[in-house]
């Protein structure tokens, strides 16, 4: 499937790229990317550097939103890598679709979803490979976190425990679990915690959510962390820009999904563009997400594109900006209504030992008439997505729209 391979080829060369940067350098040396691009970046973490991961990789979990243009062309409009989120409600849109509309699924054959639980916690074991039964954790902030349900339900599902950093403690330069049934050794952590939270002796002094000495553990190898602190990096919306120049370097190959075309602020020539035809263009703040730090052109006030050109002009490097693109719609049915929303599709890549590209994948709805915004922050929802058969053909399932 040619969506499979142009995920999984992205994700190697993304692989690779943060494996240099914190090792020897190579494509920064080379000036395939201006060093300067990579370590103003919010998620470049300096404690990482000449530190390698189980594996080789760095990125275990990755949740990339696809779009498909006016042209029905598909294109990747961004990477998340740090710690993405919405699986559960792809998992559970699912059981709420065959419950609700059962018949629907008579005589179509649609490509099960339900081992991702055993597909991840397989991906974390893999990075253990010094035991035969490796323990593996869920690191939640706790329960006030807006994700805390998907936590709950991922350990759940993977029959792990779900714990906060309070619950660990780094013994005798291991990480050990207070249990009911006395320390554990805990081998694997799947945070969804920031960096910056992780390690209050390494990153910041004063967060009440991570393992103090956890780093130095992670550093001498006596636990792995998916995904590895640093890969932050991967997610700036300035990096996304490069990763054709990625793929060419690391890969020697042309990038099988496409970017959409993006004008990098920090270069004098793209920002005179920018500010020209502000009311053309979608402009993202490069660290802000869940739709936030954006200025939609075409649906922006002339204050709000005024304020915007300030803040680009003030700080560069903080903006990119692309064409406003007509995206897909479904038809959905909200407020005993049916019409057409605007939405993109967050398939979920495991890597371990081996790749898996789930069968189908989040697909979030824009769910106010005419928005361009998808995110459940901002009000959207979401839709099962269905695979029907092995060709490239996505069906989406369309007779409820479900709120994320």
């Amino acid at each position: 499937m040619a969506l499979e391979r142009g995920l999984i080829q992205r994700m190697e060369a993304i692989d690779r790229f943060l494996e240099d940067i914190y090792g020897p350098q190579n494509i920064l040396k080379d000036g395939i990317i201006p060093r300067g691009d990579v370590e103003t970046s919010q998620g470049f973490r300096p404690q990482m550097l000449q530190l390698r991961p189980p594996l080789g990789r760095w990125c275990q979990i990755a949740g990339l939103d696809l779009i498909r243009d006016g042209e029905g062309t598909w294109r990747v409009l961004e990477d998340n890598l740090r710690c993405p989120s919405g699986v559960a409600y792809f998992l559970e849109n699912r059981r709420v679709m065959k419950r609700m509309f059962g018949s629907l699924f008579e005589g179509r054959t649609v490509q099960a979803i339900d081992a991702y639980p055993s597909h991840l916690l397989r991906t974390l074991q893999d990075l253990a490979p010094w035991s035969d039964e490796p323990k593996v954790v869920v690191l939640t902030p706790g329960n006030f976190n807006s994700a805390y349900f998907e936590h709950s339900y991922l350990a759940r599902q993977m029959g792990v425990d779900l714990v906060e950093g309070r619950d660990m403690a780094v013994i005798d330069g291991q990480v050990m679990l207070n249990s009911t049934n006395g320390p554990e050794r805990v081998d694997v952590i799947y945070r969804r915690i920031d960096d910056d939270f992780l390690d209050p002796h390494c990153f910041r002094a004063d967060s009440m959510l991570g393992v103090p000495g956890l780093m130095e553990a992670y550093r001498n190898g006596a636990v792995a962390i998916a995904n590895a602190p640093g890969t932050g990096v991967a997610d700036d919306k300035l990096i996304y820009a490069y990763i054709p120049e990625l793929i060419r370097y690391y890969l020697g190959e042309e990038m099988l999904l496409q970017n959409v075309p993006t004008y990098l602020c920090c270069r004098p020539d793209h920002c005179t563009y920018v500010l020209e035809h502000l009311g053309e263009l979608v402009v993202k703040a490069v660290s802000e997400a869940g739709g936030y730090g954006m200025l939609i052109g075409p649906h922006a006030s002339g204050r709000e594109r005024l304020d915007f050109a300030e803040r680009i002009r003030a700080n560069p490097r903080n903006y990119i900006a692309q064409p406003t693109l007509q995206l897909s719609t479904v038809p959905s049915l909200s407020g005993g209504e049916i019409y057409p929303c605007h939405v993109d599709l967050r398939p979920y890549l495991l890597r371990g030992e081996y790749n898996w590209v789930t069968p189908g994948g989040l697909t979030r709805v824009a769910l106010r008439r005419g928005s361009l915004v998808v995110n459940s922050s901002q009000g959207g929802g979401c839709k099962d997505t269905w695979i029907v058969d092995c060709s490239e053909s996505l069906r989406l399932s369309r007779p409820a729209t479900l709120p994320c």
